[in-house]
């Protein structure tokens, strides 16, 4: 009987199975009948997530073509390509029509300083139109990009960007940064300025354009290129801290950041606001706990550059401490009706350890004997050199001759090695046009300016220029392109300037440079400290236990000839590095030393040429001395 019972309802269970099945198909029959009808018959999902995919990746394209140089802007960017030592990234800015009206770039440019030809890197997902952002590039291979600023075409009414961006530097792709709830992230600004410290990406000041007054920020934050997310370091309000401003310079060093200058308004009479120039100078002391950070105001940097606005220290060689920076323009009479300005293009260098300011002068080698630095290469200096590294490296599997030969560390950049032609250019020793707001930025001890603004009464030019600068040589400025008239100007101004070269040289040492002394008084009162301009301040070493480098000797024959004291310094700092890691750390210690002296070593130089020049600088090689 329960077998009958257990029969019976397996039957029952099977024909109800059978009847859900067709009233399923009647159901599906009626539905596509339905949408036939009505002209939705369905598709199927997996087309339908490939579509959106093949959107997705349409949105997220980058295409890369060559193209001719990009169009004259100010307050653009320029930096170095971190993971490619013969690139410079180009991005944003703003010009005036011919007709007055403003306009804003998103463009992306590459551009190859060997070869001097320019690509354009065009994707959908790129950030909107924008002037006065900030960039800054991190060792890791990003570029982190933040804020700025777009105007309606007539510049009536401004709008602050607060979006932060990521580029890969060898894909060329745009990243936006989501700010999840609960997260914060910097408030909407242009003028600001950042810097890399290990894996952050510090951000300081900037100001808000609020159409009846002008907010300036003195705020600083922390990007984590690891996690991208922002942090706000707060302070105690115990604690000394800069002052609000934009336009300053933000300068990395190994310790944290040194923070220069820049620009506020203060309150006027009748509620108006006034222009100030700030000269004081910040030191940022990092430390891994955020809430540990402390700023120091430090002594006014010996030297330092008369009061101006409108530039920035460009990093040479970042986290070096060292910076470099062109041009500026002083404001000596401000009213509601009239703006009066002196616009400067000399160059400076910056060194963040000795905190001194240097004027870096090109040397007129078109009157004087041309100066030949000539190496020994005899045979038993090299097998001297090869005998006492045996000594050291004999136990480390190190290839010695490839650490000799291989002297720059970046052999795939060499022009041995290369397949594109090097483009030459007009070198000449006067200065650019008088400017502020230049794009620049350093990249392989080459020191770049793009464009710039300069006004004159109430007309304002963008300069549609490019120049460069070798600071290890100072021979001159290279003329990567300008305008023509600009051209005509210059030429005349280095013909006149080539007449008195001898007088001025003279005259350098006795007498005064009126545009910057005489204005150091006007801007904002700064105590100069005693000490900051002395001789033994010029000549202090930091590592007198290091070798020195000789007049005219390159940096690879510096490294070369005291190999062997850099190696050993090398493996006393990193004792488990091999092979080409040993060999990038030895350069780098050779280089950082060369350009530590530099300063020193030119001076001897100048003496050098001004008895006539030098024949024949010989460097021989110190090995096996104690």
């Amino acid at each position: 009987m329960a077998k009958k019972d257990k029969a019976a309802k397996a039957a029952k269970r099977q024909r109800g199975l059978e009847k859900s099945l067709k009233n399923q198909k009647k159901s599906a029959s009626k539905s596509k009948k339905l949408n036939a009808k009505l002209g939705e018959e369905d598709e199927d999902i997996d087309e339908m997530l490939a579509r959106f995919a093949q959107k997705q990746e349409d949105f997220e394209k980058v295409e890369i073509e060559n193209c001719e140089r990009p169009s004259k802007r100010q307050n653009a960017t320029l930096s170095p390509n971190p993971v490619n030592a013969r690139e410079l990234i180009l991005f944003g800015g703003e010009t005036l029509t011919k007709d007055g009206a403003a306009q804003f770039f998103n463009d992306l440019y590459i551009y190859n300083t060997y070869s001097n030809t320019w690509k354009q890197a065009k994707s959908a997902n790129s950030p909107l139109p924008r002037s006065s952002h900030a960039i800054c590039a991190h060792p890791s291979g990003v570029l982190v990009m933040h804020g700025g600023e777009f105007s309606s075409p007539k510049q009536s009414t401004f709008h602050h960007y607060g979006d932060t961006w990521v580029l890969d530097a060898s894909t060329r792709e745009w990243t936006k940064v989501d700010i999840r709830n609960g997260q914060s992230s910097p408030q909407p600004r242009s003028g600001h300025r950042m810097c890399a410290w290990k894996n952050y990406i510090l951000l300081f000041g900037g100001f808000r354009d609020l159409s009846d007054s002008t907010s300036y920020l003195g705020d600083l934050w922390a990007f984590d290129v690891t996690e991208y997310e922002w942090t706000k370091i707060e302070f105690p309000k115990t604690l000394s801290v800069p002052e609000a401003r934009s336009g300053h310079s933000f300068l990395a060093t190994n310790e944290g950041a040194v923070l220069f200058g820049g620009y506020t308004k203060v309150k006027a009479s009748k509620g108006q606001q006034k222009g100030k120039i700030l000269q004081d100078s910040w030191v940022l002391h990092m430390k891994a706990d955020l809430e540990n950070i402390k700023w120091e105001r430090r002594k006014k940097g010996a030297y330092a550059p008369s009061p101006r606005i409108g530039f920035q220290l460009a990093p040479h060689r970042p986290g070096s401490g060292k910076g470099v920076m062109f041009g500026g323009v002083y404001d000596t009479e401000e009213t509601e009706e009239n703006l009066k300005s002196l616009f400067y293009n000399n160059l400076y260098s910056y060194q963040s350890e000795t905190n001194r300011w240097y004027e870096l002068r090109m040397r007129n080698i078109k009157q004087k004997q041309e100066v030949r630095s000539k190496v020994s290469n005899s045979k038993s200096n090299e097998e001297d050199l090869e005998k006492n590294l045996s000594q050291i490296l004999k136990n480390l599997n190190i290839d010695l001759d490839e650490m000799i030969d291989d002297a720059e560390i970046n052999p795939e950049l060499s022009a041995e090695n290369s397949t594109e032609e090097k483009a030459e250019f007009q070198v000449r020793l006067n200065p650019p046009h008088p400017r502020f707001n230049s794009a620049v930025c350093v990249q392989q001890d080459i020191f770049y300016i793009y464009c710039g603004q300069f006004e004159d009464g109430d007309s304002e030019y963008t300069f549609d220029s490019f120049y460069a600068v070798d600071l290890g040589k100072l021979d001159g400025y290279k003329v990567i392109w300008e305008e023509e008239h600009i051209a005509a100007n210059e030429a005349r101004d280095e013909e006149e300037d080539d007449e008195e070269d001898d007088d001025e040289d003279d005259e350098d040492d006795e007498g005064e440079e009126p545009v910057d002394e005489v204005l150091v008084a006007e801007s904002e009162d700064v105590e100069v400290e005693e000490g900051d301009s002395t001789e033994a301040e010029d000549e202090k070493d930091l590592r007198p236990w290091l070798p020195h480098p000789k007049p005219f000797e390159t940096i690879s024959n510096f490294y070369r000839n005291h190999l062997e004291v850099f190696v050993q310094y090398a493996l006393n700092d990193e004792p488990e590095a091999r092979g080409k890691d040993l060999k990038k750390f030895a350069f780098e210690m050779a280089r950082d030393r060369w350009w530590e002296r530099r300063e020193h070593v030119q001076g001897a130089e100048e003496e050098l040429e001004d008895l006539g020049g030098v024949e024949d600088v010989v460097n021989k090689n110190r090995s096996g001395r104690r």
